[in-house]
């Protein structure tokens, strides 16, 4: 993977916890990514493509650091249910 050095303005009392263990920079670099797939300017897929690792890896990378994959709440979840069984009974009428 081709990496590049970019300088990054912290406040001072961050520096310490800035790691240099292999590890903790990969959970660094994934956390970065993270509002980008947020809001949609790219995937998971492409988050974990530029981190060089499969896109499974990073959602359980996420997963351990408590941000969840699918990413709803509850009434959201309820509303595509209901769209489901909506068109699922559509279609059983059409059929």
């Amino acid at each position: 993977m081709e990496m590049t050095t970019v300088e990054l303005k912290i406040p001072a009392a961050m520096k310490p916890y800035i790691s240099t263990n292999p590890d903790q920079e990969l959970i660094q670099r994934a956390l970065l990514l993270h509002p980008f797939i947020k809001n949609l300017t790219i995937s998971h897929g492409r988050a974990a493509e530029i981190l060089g690792i499969s896109k499974l890896d990073l959602i359980d990378l996420y997963a351990k650091e408590g941000i969840p994959y699918i990413d709803m709440s509850w009434s959201e979840v309820e509303e595509d249910v209901a769209t489901y069984e909506r068109l699922k009974a559509k279609e059983s009428i059409t059929a």
